[in-house]
Order: structure tokens, then C-alpha cells, then sequence
């Protein structure tokens, strides 16, 4: 029996153009993009390169990009980075963020911060107008992701970034889950800092980046050289720069196209429970279609996963950063306060490279045949 993928919001495989590109940085490219000499160019023209593509499918300037080591460095340094650098000691989040978020705010907090959390509505979103009723003087840094990773719901930011037009707080957004499957345009979302990593759209494990607009203060997190314009100590890990470009280049031409494909996976998978007449509720409203996190009702979530890992279907209970946690999802229980039975039955699927109709529907069916077989 085949295995299944359906954790792509966990991490995904690398594309094959992505590993091609970098075999030859590996094997030619050794020079240090920090020295002068003709090595050192070499590796520097990789990263020139790659700094150019990435900021251009942002709708960026080559200067507002930072490389990091990936997707929780780029939340750190903007949410630690801003603050460090500003005189306002309140912010402003939401309790349903990935933990690279709060645990960085908790973090703040410990510190004599104020962190205001705001609870999404019943659907996932949060309510910008929320947003605006938390402002105050003091307030310096807003940070809303802008795909949950758990739900996949679709928060509203470029509304909250009309909210901020007016006021002196930066806005900072998660955006790990939306790149490659929508069109991302950090100017036209008016958002100040943006993290996003490699792995997640085919890419290398290990490198990610932060959008980092012209004019905000950032302190940097790391000591010792002056590399990313004095914001990012550390020698660039040029080979892995090379393959994020590759898979940024794949979702630019391919980005309508695939997320047709997840659309039909989506679809495909919901219809083919719902004939094997499977009891269940979908998570969330207004979700991209390459997340769907599903309630199976009168489930447990660790029965379900391992059942469904001896059927070699791959899912997760959540965010790939608490599997195998017993813990309920902070996601889930924000979203359902008064049905505490979701956060204990419900699983995320995800969709990707990994998948064709065939194995989407065959993946259905085992689930399905698990979830009958568990309530006889």
C-alpha cells in the first residue's frame, strides 16, 4: 500500500527544478559572499540574484528583503527587532497565531510588555475592527498572520493595514502559509514586515525570509558581522538562497494552476468522505484551498492519527510545531470556547506537490474506512 502526503502545511518536498538549481551552487559555488575577491563575487551574485526575484513577487524593493535560517527567525527579528527599536510598549496580536508569534509576545510580556490578544470570530477571522478598538498612543507593533495553519482561514490584513494608515504602530504579518498560493503584494497589503519560509512552497529546509519595509526600525537580533545591511549577522547559506529563489521563481509561473489543482483536491476530498457518509464538520470559513482542518465527530485525535498512519495517510493534528502533543489546539479553542470536544477530534489535511486526484480520493477512503471501523 502507498503512503499519502496530506502535510503539506507541515513542510512540503523539494521540487525537483529547486534541487537541480542547487547542485551546481554546492559544487562551484564555495566562495564567502562577504569577501572581495573573485570567489566571494561569485557566491554574492547568488544572493544579489535571489534578493532581486524574491523582493520583485513581493512587489518589494531588493533592499526591504532579509534572509534568515527561515520562518520563525523572520516573526522573531520583526516582533523583537521593532519593539527593541521603538518607544512603545504595547502590542497587539491574535490568540490564534503560530507559536513562533506568541511565543515571541509572551516573551514581551514577561518583559513589561502589554499584549493585547484578540479572539477570532466563530468562522477564524479576526475582526479588524477589533483591531482599531485596541489601538492606544503607545501601541507599536500589530502582528495578524495572514493564513492560519491550522484552519487555513484567510485573515483580513489588507483591512487592517487601512486601519494602521493613521497610526504610528507597524504592522507585522505571518505570511509562512499564503505564499504560493495567493498573490502576495507587501504595498498594496500596507503591511510594514512580512515573514515567509522556504519550505513551505517546495523549497530548502533552513532558509526563509523577512520583508522588511524602508524606514522601520529594526534592532538586530544576532551579533557579529555586518551581513544583510548590518540586520542579520552571519555568513548568507548561499546553496539553500539559491534553491528559495528556484521555488519562488515555480510559484510565479505555476501559482493560478496549482491553486486550481488544490481547489479540485479539496473539493474531491470533502465529497468523497461525505459519500462514504463519514460525520463531520469543516473548521473555519473562508480558508485557502490547500488547508482544510476537519472535526470528526465523536473522535479522538491520537486514535485518528495513528489509524490513519497504519493506513499510510500522513496528516496532523495541527501545527506541525505541537504534533504529537496532547495539549487541545490554542487555534481550535479560541475558535469553538463552547465546543471543547473540537479541539480533541479534529485533524488538518494539506495539499500539495505530493498529491493527484487518485491518491486524494484513495486518501478519503481510508479515513473513511478508519472513522467506520472506530465507531463500531
Amino acid at each position: 500500500m502507498e503512503g499519502i502526503y496530506l502535510d503539506h502545511a507541515a513542510t512540503t518536498p523539494v521540487h525537483e527544478d529547486v534541487i537541480q538549481a542547487m547542485i551546481p551552487a554546492y559544487r562551484e559555488v564555495y566562495g564567502n559572499p562577504s569577501s572581495i575577491h573573485q570567489f566571494g563575487r561569485k557566491a554574492r551574485k547568488i544572493l544579489d540574484e535571489a534578493r532581486r526575484t524574491i523582493a520583485s513577487s513581493l512587489g518589494a524593493g531588493e533592499k526591504e528583503i532579509i534572509f534568515t535560517s527561515g520562518g520563525t527567525e523572520a516573526d522573531n527579528l520583526a516582533i523583537f527587532g521593532v519593539t527593541e527599536a521603538s518607544e512603545g510598549r504595547h502590542v497587539i496580536t491574535t490568540s490564534i497565531e503560530h507559536h513562533a508569534v506568541l511565543h515571541a509576545v509572551q516573551s514581551l510580556e514577561q518583559k513589561g510588555y502589554d499584549i493585547t490578544y484578540i479572539d477570532p470570530e466563530p468562522g477564524g477571522e479576526i475582526d479588524p475592527e477589533k483591531v482599531r478598538e485596541s489601538l492606544r498612543d503607545d501601541t507599536v507593533l500589530v502582528s495578524v498572520m495572514t493564513v492560519n495553519n491550522e484552519t487555513g482561514v484567510r485573515q483580513p490584513v489588507e483591512r487592517i493595514g487601512e486601519i494602521l494608515e493613521d497610526h504610528e504602530a507597524h504592522f507585522h504579518s505571518d505570511g509562512v502559509q499564503v505564499l504560493g498560493i495567493e498573490n502576495v503584494d507587501v504595498k498594496e497589503m500596507n503591511i510594514d514586515l512580512m515573514a515567509f519560509s522556504g519550505h513551505k512552497i517546495n523549497g530548502p529546509k533552513g532558509i526563509g525570509f523577512l520583508y522588511v519595509k524602508e524606514g522601520v526600525p529594526l534592532t538586530s537580533r544576532l551579533y557579529g558581522g555586518e551581513q544583510e545591511r548590518k540586520r542579520r549577522a552571519g555568513t548568507e547559506n548561499v546553496q539553500a538562497i539559491k534553491g528559495l529563489e528556484t521555488a519562488v521563481k515555480l510559484k510565479d509561473d505555476t501559482g493560478e494552476d496549482t491553486v486550481r489543482q488544490y481547489r479540485k483536491f479539496k473539493s474531491l476530498f470533502l465529497d468523497t468522505l461525505r459519500k462514504e457518509e463519514v460525520s463531520f464538520d469543516v473548521n473555519g470559513e473562508n480558508a485557502v484551498p490547500s488547508i482544510v482542518n476537519i472535526s470528526f465527530t465523536g473522535m479522538n485525535v491520537e486514535t485518528l492519527l495513528t489509524n490513519f498512519d497504519l493506513e499510510k495517510v500522513a496528516a496532523s493534528s495541527g501545527s506541525a510545531c505541537t504534533a504529537g502533543s496532547v495539549e487541545p489546539s490554542h487555534v481550535l479553542s479560541a475558535m469553538f470556547p463552547d465546543e471543547p470536544e473540537r479541539t480533541t477530534n479534529s485533524i488538518r489535511f494539506s495539499f500539495g506537490l505530493q498529491n493527484t486526484e487518485q491518491n486524494v480520493e484513495e486518501a478519503a477512503r481510508r479515513i473513511a474506512a478508519v472513522c467506520k471501523r472506530l465507531t463500531k
